[in-house]
Formats: structure tokens, sequence, C-alpha cells
């Protein structure tokens, strides 16, 4: 089940990989047309102000459309094969339980207390999703159809028909066994979600009024939880879903940061909310902090080659918020210091909001910036000193704690080991033993042969999906299984073990080396392993 679970919680981040680069755009264009920066060029009469507005349009899409997003991202990473027919299944079953929903309302609806009649908006709990009016699930009715989806696809996609009906297999036979349960999933939305609507309503109201408290939570949840993958479930709802605002943080942000610019009033006054969107300083200045800690703390013939690891994943973890790499040097070989890095972030997270600091700021630095300190500098300066200086403090705080917590503990963090060599294979040595037709033509492939061979070689794969940064898999025998020291040394940044559930932690080219992986499953006629 927790197999399953990491799987699902993974999957959902491929979507969100989109929303980085939009955020920017929308962030961007915004910035470009507000009469604080750019006068009377932000008049709606103006060519440039009718140009910017056709480029933010293209960067709203992935918000405005982002139910379907997930139902279509969701098959990429969890449908076991044909992850591309799985992708068409699930828009064409999500659009169908959208359909069901609004024929439902529209004939039943005064009998379900819904007035289907009015128009769509805020407080209405209705949407409309692919020109579908319906019931406002969010990404929620989207990830379970997904979910549903996929489950059909696996069981079902490779059937084989007899010949007569062979018109009927594949997708469309996933079609057909998904049409009753989709309809049957619509009726039971159509009577049950206007209920959970309250309840999310209810949730807002007491996350808004929550304060520090409930920010210190949240925050330290997202942290903790990253090892077990079941991080997203925690941010998600918040960022992208209806937790504390309609549509979720990111997307309210965007659509008003032009109103909050020109605010005088705190932010946090007007935006409570904001505080659940914070956590993304422990990403910037607390990765400074745990990178100057371990520099220090390693030992003075390593410090070279400690610094070659931390200078990278450090500026991505600040630059762009993806932590993975930097934390996974640490996480495994010492755990608690992973608990006391969410502690800090938790603290920084809420001493931040108690002194008004709100906005969008779960990612790095450049998402900061973008969307937050470049729009709002004018008029709310003092919150963004504010922010920063908090930010140094625990940069500070970060460093001598760890420092003192490595050293007190004797913790073999980067550049404290004192473990063998482990034996690695290039291309090199693989055309060597197996001549020069060899599989491995590139850098993603030796990383995905080196990560074959981790893992007991092909017989020992059972399946394989990937999230934003860790190749997830399912292997038949744990025990062949390299350890954390060997996937380290390979050129990953760690491992996750929960019994025949496996987690490489690769960075961001994990799509890349997925694709290798998958080339060498294919294809596995080629491989030998090699003996040291």
């Amino acid at each position: 089940m927790m197999k399953q679970i990491q799987r699902f919680g993974g999957a959902m981040y491929t979507p969100v990989l989109i929303f980085a680069f939009s955020g920017l755009v929308v962030g961007l264009t915004i910035l470009l047309r507000n009469p604080i920066f750019v006068g009377e060029l932000s008049n709606p009469d103006t060519t440039w102000f009718k140009v910017i507005k056709t480029i933010e349009e293209g960067g709203w899409t992935v918000f405005r459309q982002m139910p379907i997003l997930f139902a279509i991202g969701l098959p990429i990473s969890l449908a076991k094969t044909s992850n591309a027919r799985a992708c068409m299944e699930s828009f064409v079953i999500y659009m169908s339980y959208n359909y069901f929903i609004s024929s439902i309302l529209n004939y039943w609806g005064p009998a379900l207390n819904i007035d289907f009649s009015q128009p769509v908006g805020a407080g209405t709990g209705l949407t409309t999703i692919g020109g579908v009016k319906t019931l406002d699930t969010s990404i929620i009715g989207a990830i379970i159809v997904a979910g549903m989806v996929v489950y059909f696809h696996d069981k079902y996609f490779d059937k084989k028909l007899p010949d007569f009906l062979g018109i009927f297999q594949g997708s469309a036979f996933v079609v057909i066994v998904a049409f009753i349960p989709t309809l049957l999933l619509a009726v039971a939305t159509a009577i049950v979600w206007p209920k959970v609507q309250s309840g999310i309503g209810s949730l807002q109201i007491f996350l808004a009024s929550s304060g520090s408290l409930g920010v210190w939570i949240y925050t330290f949840l997202e942290r903790l939880l990253i090892p077990t993958g079941l991080h997203h479930f925690i941010y998600t709802p918040f960022t992208y879903g209806p937790a504390v605002v309609d549509e979720g943080i990111t997307k309210f942000w965007a659509e008003n940061l032009t109103h909050f610019s020109q605010l005088t009033v705190p932010l946090k006054s007007v935006f409570p909310q904001g505080g659940f969107s914070l956590f993304g300083n422990s990403k910037i200045f607390g990765a400074i902090g745990i990178a100057i800690a371990f520099y220090f703390t390693s030992k003075s013939e390593k410090r070279k080659a400690v610094m070659g690891l931390l200078i990278p994943a450090t500026l991505t973890a600040v630059l762009v918020g993806i932590t993975e790499p930097l934390e996974f040097t640490f996480l495994f070989i010492a755990p608690v210091l992973f608990v006391v890095h969410s502690i800090l972030a938790a603290s920084m997270a809420a001493i931040m909001y108690s002194f008004g600091v709100v906005g969008s700021m779960g990612s790095g630095l450049i998402n900061t910036a973008t969307l937050n300190w470049i729009p709002l500098f004018k008029n709310h300066s003092m919150m963004i000193f504010t922010q920063i200086a908090i930010g140094v403090v625990f940069i500070v705080i970060y460093a001598f704690i760890f420092k003192m917590i490595i050293e007190k503990m004797n913790l073999k963090t980067p550049g404290r080991e004192d473990e063998e060599e482990v034996k690695l294979y290039n291309k090199a040595d693989f055309k060597m033993k197996n001549g020069e037709n060899s599989k491995i033509k590139s850098q993603f492939d030796e990383i995905a042969y080196n990560i074959l061979m981790g893992l007991g070689d092909v017989e020992n794969i059972v399946d394989v999906t990937n999230c934003a940064t860790r190749l997830r898999l399912t292997v038949k025998d744990p025990s062949l299984v390299q350890g954390t020291s060997y996937f380290r040394q390979i050129g990953t940044h760690g491992l996750v073990k929960n019994g025949c559930a496996i987690q490489v932690i690769v960075g961001l080219s994990v799509p890349q080396v997925r694709e290798s992986f998958e080339k060498l499953l294919d294809n596995p006629e080629g491989l030998v392993a090699i003996q040291s």
C-alpha cells in the first residue's frame, strides 16, 4: 500500500513541473503592464499592453486548465505500459465524467439543492472545464478519475478479444470498461461533493485563522514527509487545490498580483492564506546554511570535492526550489539532521508570517523574485526586507546548529565518510566488455546502466516510474540492491529503500535517465553484467 501511495504522490509532480515556467511568464507579463513600472504603457489602448496581455494569456493556460492537466499528466508516471494511450483514455473519461455531472445537475439539480442555472463564479461551487459547465471538483476530481483510469488501463489494455471484436481492443476497451463506473462516480460526486465543498469552506476559514501555529505545522509536515514521497499530499491541496482558497494559492496570487502590488495596507490583513506558501524560504536560506555547515565540517583534504558536490546542489535548491539533490546527501546517513531541518524550516516560515510576510513562495529565488519581490517592492518593501533579514538570520542558525550536531554526533555527512571506493562502470568499460554495438550511447545511458546494475540487473526489475527527481521502482528481491554509498558514487543523490519499493534520487535529469533505463529493460539481450 505504501508503495502505491508513494507512486501516486510522485506522479502528481509530473504536471506540477510545468507550473514553474508558466508562473514566470504570468509574473513577468503582469509586471510589464503594471502602471507602477511602465507608466502610461499600461493603458489598455496601447500596443505594448495588447502584446504583453496576449503573451500573458498563453501563460495562464495551465492554471485555467489545471484539472485537465492533472487528468492527463498522472498516467504518464502511473501507467505501467503504453503511457501515452493511458493519457488519452484519461482525457476521454475525465471529460465524460464532467459531461455526466453537467447533465445530472441540469435535470436533477433542484433535488440536490444545487442551482445549476446560476452563472459560474466564486462561491457557486460551479466551474467550466474544457467548455463544460460542471461542479468545481478542482484537481481532486481529476486525480480520482485518473487513478481509476490507470487501474483499468493496467488491467485491460492488453486484453485479447475475439477477432470479430478486435476493433474494441486496447484503449477502446479501457474506455468501455470505465464508462459505467464513471457514470456512477459522477452520480456520487453530484450527491456528495456539495457537502465536501461546504466542509472545504469551513476548513479554509479555520486554516486562515490558525495563525503562525497553522503555518508551522503545515511547513513542518511538508518538509518531514519528503523521504516518504507523501509531501505532495500536503502542499498540493494548498498550492494548487482548494484547501485555503479556491483553485489554490498559486493561481489566486497570480490573478490578484497587480491588485496586491497597488495596496498600501499590510498584505497579511488582505491575504492571510499566503502564509501557507512560505515553505520555499527554507529552499533559499536554509539550503545555504546547510551547505556552509557541510563544507566546514568536511575533512580538509575532501573540501574541494565537497564543494563540487554542494555548489550545484545548493544552486538548484536556491534558484528553482528543487531540494532533493542537497537534502538526500544527508537524509539517510544522518536522519536527525533532516528532522532538525524540518523544525527550522517550519520555525522560519512561522516567524516570517508572524512579522507579516505572505505571498506565493513555494519555489526558489527566481519564483520569489518574479512573483513577489519585484512587483511588490514599491509599496511593500518593508515586508520584503523583513523576509530577507529573517532569512539571513536563519542561514546563520542553520549553519551553527548543523555544524554543532554533525561534530557532536560525529555524523558521516559529505566529506566525513570513511567508506571504501565503489567500483563503477563507465561507457568505455561497457564497450570493452560488450563491443562497439553497446546500447550505452550517452551520459544518461551510462547512469541508467549503473543504476540497473545496482538494482540487481534486468531480471530483478518489476516496474519503473518517476517523479520530479526520483526514479521509482519495484524490485523482486531487495537483497540484490546495492547500498546508498554505491548510488551516491555513480552520480545519483541517494537511495530510498522500503522493502521492494525503491527510489533512486537522480535529480532533474530523471526523465532522460528513465527513458534510457527503459531502453535497457526493453533490450536486455546486449547487456552483460560487468564483473570487477
